[in-house]
């Protein structure tokens, strides 16, 4: 997606889409895919969306959170997990 084209699709999010974008985004078992599935937005917009929306304190402490977190990319996920995150993100999905 052109940079373009991501800034117009966060742009035209709603303010529950947003809320939604930033709670799936700190719940540690939520992928940045399902993020993807449920509201339509990349990982590099998922950053921009939280580097906008959060305190510079809190988007640093978010991504060093981040960083490395086999939990947050489906393909590092080691095949020992077993909850769902699309069970997750339907529950925060409703909270908006």
């Amino acid at each position: 997606m052109s940079h373009t084209k991501s800034l117009e699709k966060i742009t035209q999010l709603s303010a529950g889409d947003i809320s939604a974008v930033i709670q799936m985004a700190w719940e540690d078992r939520t992928t940045f895919e399902t993020i993807q599935e449920r509201i339509g937005v990349s990982e590099s917009d998922v950053i921009k969306i939280m580097r906008a929306e959060l305190k510079p304190d809190s988007f640093k402490l978010w991504r060093k959170r981040m960083k490395g977190r086999a939990t947050k990319h489906r393909a590092l996920r080691s095949s020992e997990m077993k909850f769902s995150d699309y069970a997750i993100a339907d529950h925060r999905r409703a909270n908006c």
